[in-house]
C-alpha cells in the first residue's frame, strides 16, 4: 500500500501545536549543556565563519539542487505536507528547504548554517508510513532548531583533520580525544532529536516503529515491538564484562547510538513523564532562552550521567558501582566534557580571529605603485 493510500485509510489524529516551544524542551541534558556553553562563547561566530569557509555551504547545497529532488507542493507533495505538519507541531515559523536523494538506506540529515536544509533518503519516502515519516521529519527539524547541523559539520572537519594528522602522534592523540568527546555529545544530540520527532508526531508507537525499521528494514509484518524492547534490555544489561567492552568498541567512534539503545532511551523519557508534561503544555519557551545559565545546564548534564549510571544494568558499570562512587566520577567527566569542548572552541575562536584580522590587514596594505 502506498503512503497516499495509507493516509486515506487511517483517520487523522489531533496533534497539539506546541506554541513558542524552545528546543530546550527536547534536548538531552548532556546535549543542552554543551550547546548552551557554545552559544554563549565569545568569538564563536569567527569559528563558524572559518569552518564554513572551508566547507563551502553554497556549493554543497548546489550539489543537492543538481542531483536530488527539491520537495514542494508539486514534487513529493505528501512529504511536503507531512513536513509542514511536523513544523507546525514544533512551532517552526518557516519551512526549511527539503530534498529527497536517491538512496536505499533509511534516514535523513540536517545540513547548513545560514540556510539549513533537510535531505531525506528516498528509501524513507518509500518505506515509511505517514506517521513514521512525520516522526523522521520532526527528528531532522529538531536538529535544525537545536543548531546541531553546524556542530555536525565541525565534527566532520575535525575527523578529516585527525586522519591528516595521523603521522603526528601527539597532535593526533589530542585531536582524537576531542573527536571522541564530540562524538559522545553527538550521540546525545541524536537522543534529543528522537524526542523532537516524537513531539512532532505525538505518537510513541510510531517513534518505536521508526527505530525498528532503522534496525531491520521497512517490513514490520514479522517484527514485534515488545520483543524489540526486550532486545534493548538484553543489550543494556546482558552478558559479562567482555560484552561491556565490546559495546564500548561498537559505540565509541560512532555518531549515532545503536537503534535498540535509542528505543530504550526514548521509552525511558516517556515513562519518566517528560513527554506527557511537554504535550500538556509544561515546557520552556523560546522567549526565556536568554535566561539560560551555563552552570545550571552543565550541572544537569552531569546529573543525567549520574542517573543513567545509577540505573544501568551493564556488567562493567555494576562493577564500577561496587568498587566505589563511580557515578560521581562519571558525572564529573560528563560536566568536564562540555567544558573541554568549550575550551577547544575558545582556542579555535582566537585562532580564527587572528586569521580574520590578518586577512583584513593584508587587504588594507597599499598595492604596488
Amino acid at each position: 500500500m502506498s503512503g497516499d493510500e495509507q493516509s486515506a485509510t487511517v483517520p487523522a489524529r489531533r496533534r497539539v501545536a506546541l506554541t513558542g516551544i524552545s528546543s530546550r524542551a527536547w534536548e538531552h541534558p548532556a546535549d543542552r549543556g554543551a550547546l548552551t556553553a557554545l552559544r554563549e562563547l565569545r568569538g564563536f561566530d569567527d569559528v563558524l565563519k572559518a569552518f564554513f569557509g572551508m566547507w563551502n555551504e553554497r556549493g554543497f547545497r548546489l550539489t543537492f539542487l543538481a542531483s536530488s529532488i527539491r520537495v514542494d507542493h508539486r514534487q513529493y507533495p505528501r512529504v511536503y505536507g507531512l513536513c509542514a505538519e511536523a513544523a507546525q507541531s514544533l512551532d517552526l515559523p518557516e519551512l526549511p528547504e527539503l530534498f529527497v536523494r536517491h538512496s536505499p538506506v533509511l534516514g535523513g540529515q540536517a545540513i547548513g548554517l545560514d540556510r539549513p536544509f533537510i535531505v531525506l533518503d528516498s528509501a524513507s519516502v518509500q518505506q515509511l508510513d505517514d506517521e513514521e515519516l512525520r516522526t523522521l521529519l520532526g527528528h531532522e527539524i529538531g536538529h535544525l532548531r537545536s543548531g546541531h547541523a553546524v556542530y555536525k559539520t565541525m565534527l566532520m572537519i575535525l575527523t578529516r583533520w585527525a586522519a591528516n594528522l595521523s603521522w603526528l602522534p601527539v597532535g593526533a592523540i589530542a585531536l582524537r580525544a576531542i573527536i571522541a568527546a564530540m562524538l559522545e555529545w553527538w550521540r546525545k544530540a541524536e537522543l534529543s532529536a528522537d524526542r523532537a520527532g516524537l513531539l512532532a508526531n505525538q505518537d510513541p508507537a510510531s517513534s518505536l516503529r521508526l527505530l525498528m525499521k532503522l534496525a531491520g528494514g521497512g517490513d514490520l509484518t514479522q517484527i514485534d515491538t515488545a520483543a524489540f524492547l526486550e532486545q534493548a534490555a538484553e543489550y543494556e544489561g546482558g552478558g559479562d564484562l567482555r560484552d561491556s567492552f565490546h559495546k564500548i568498541r561498537l559505540t565509541a567512534w560512532n555518531s549515532h547510538p545503536v537503534p535498540v539503545a535509542r528505543a530504550a532511551a526514548l521509552r525511558h523519557w516517556i515513562d519518566a513523564g517528560d513527554y506527557a508534561r511537554v504535550v500538556g503544555g509544561d515546557y520552556p519557551r523560546r522567549d526565556d532562552d536568554s535566561g539560560a545559565r551555563i552552570s545550571d545546564d552543565i550541572k544537569a548534564a552531569a546529573e543525567s550521567y549520574r542517573e543513567a549510571f545509577g540505573r544501568s544494568q551493564d556488567p562493567l558499570v555494576g562493577l564500577l558501582r561496587r568498587l566505589g562512587d563511580g557515578a560521581s566520577d562519571v558525572g564529573d567527566w560528563a560536566g568536564g566534557g562540555a567544558a573541554k569542548a568549550r575550551s577547544w572552541v575558545g582556542t579555535a575562536a582566537e585562532a580564527a580571529g587572528r586569521a580574520a584580522r590578518g586577512r583584513n590587514e593584508r587587504r588594507d596594505e597599499p598595492g604596488p605603485g
